[in-house]
């Protein structure tokens, strides 16, 4: 839509908490509008063909913990199929590359270092979650793997406090359509103005004014929606300047986490909705799941400083780390089999430049802070800001659900 000169609400992103907040907007009687830097809503939450027919989340995937989970009402509402499959990430579903004994003695492992690091956190005392490994335990690697698909990060940069307030139901469904696609529905009905970069919030004035590449434009109030990088850099700038969010943010980066999709020629070879995953001794490693939703493809997963490393080597450089891994495991006779379609590089995204927030060590307290409003005008919502569900899309939504509770509750 064209820009308007004057709204009541700016909301800046398009991604799963600007849509929830422009949901929680609609009946308001205020005049709204999204503005969002991509020709596209649903921010890392984004669907592809990427093969006529494999469907392939690029973001976001996994409705997690699906009995809490908002979108899942939002999916049936909008006639999205909910596929409730177990997810495989524990299971060893194909071959002996990671034996059953071996991956019990993991998840004892990984078990003891999980509940060593939510003692610790009980203490109220924060520090580095890499601090509670084991010294010496041979899975010490695979756990800090884990940790960079779960974080994005190793675990020498996670709070052990902010990842004890995670709240995971360990009920994760998926969405055969698309998490992305389910987000792009969810947000058609919004008043959306895409292509629309914002540059400067400046709310030195009675309205407040905002930048865009498109043009400048007034509002009464703002929520703010993007992810903390955008933040943190400056790349969004405030008027007068907002140090205390910049602090927040710096305190929340977005760990990094990738996903390739390579097509597989004889799918019979290899069971629908499996898992692969070697019981290696490095961190930098990528997990695999086998035929997804049992389409003809084979689905990357690689995190932390491993996928920040394949992302700056780049384009292709994922496929390719696949593609070894997965003849390392399978045979080089594999690899024929396999053809790269499609990867993400989340670090790259300039609307991104990451996957999902991590608070530091020491920073916990960081995502209150984001969260909180400024002079009754600012409001900031995001996964980042979530208490409890951050670094998912649910989490996002609900917290854009939130900003618009308090932009609607009277001034006091």
């Amino acid at each position: 839509m064209s820009l308007p000169s004057s709204v009541d609400i700016a909301i800046i992103g398009a991604g799963a908490a600007g849509l929830g907040a422009a949901h929680a907007l609609e009946n308001s009687g205020l005049s709204v509008i999204v503005l969002e830097a991509r020709d596209r809503v649903g921010g890392r939450g984004y669907t592809i063909k990427a093969a006529p027919d494999v469907i392939f989340d690029v973001g976001c995937g996994w409705l997690h913990s699906a009995d809490k989970n908002s979108f899942v009402k939002i999916a049936q509402q909008l006639n999205f199929e909910i596929d409730k499959s177990h997810p495989p990430w524990r299971e060893q579903t194909f071959g002996d590359i990671f034996p059953p004994k071996e991956r019990a003695e993991f998840i004892i492992a990984l078990e003891a270092f999980h509940d060593r690091a939510e003692q610790a956190a009980k203490s109220g005392c924060d520090s580095a979650a890499s601090l509670y490994l084991e010294p010496g335990n041979r899975w010490n690697p695979m756990i800090d793997a884990i940790s960079t698909y779960v974080n994005g990060a190793e675990l020498d940069l996670v709070s052990i406090i902010d990842a004890h307030a995670y709240e995971d139901t360990e009920i994760n469904w998926r969405v055969p359509r698309g998490y992305g696609a389910l987000m792009a529905a969810y947000g058609a009905p919004c008043p959306l103005a895409l292509n629309t970069q914002v540059t400067l919030i400046d709310h030195s004035g009675k309205r407040l004014r905002i930048e865009t590449s498109r043009g400048t434009l007034s509002a009464d109030q703002v929520i703010v929606t993007v992810p903390t990088n955008l933040i943190a850099e400056e790349t969004v700038r405030f008027r007068p300047s907002l140090p205390v969010k910049v602090d927040a943010a710096r305190g929340l980066p977005l760990g990094v986490d990738d996903k390739v999709t390579l097509a597989l020629s004889e799918p019979e070879a290899l069971p629908k909705d499996g898992n692969l995953r070697g019981a290696t001794m490095r961190s930098a490693m990528g997990t695999y799941h086998l035929r997804p939703f049992g389409q003809p493809c084979i689905e990357g997963f690689f995190g932390g400083r491993f996928a920040k490393a394949l992302e700056d080597a780049g384009e292709g450089a994922l496929a390719a780390q696949a593609i070894d891994e997965i003849a390392g495991f399978l045979g080089n006779d594999f690899r024929r089999k396999l053809t790269p379609l499609a990867e993400s590089r989340w670090a790259f995204d300039p609307f991104a430049r990451g996957s999902y927030s991590h608070a530091l060590p020491g920073h916990a307290g960081k995502r209150a802070v984001l969260a909180a409003p400024v002079d009754g005008r600012l409001f900031f919502a995001g996964e980042a800001t979530s208490p409890n569900f951050f670094s998912t899309a649910h989490g996002a939504r609900d917290s854009g659900e939130r900003a618009a509770r308090e932009v609607l509750k009277p001034s006091s």
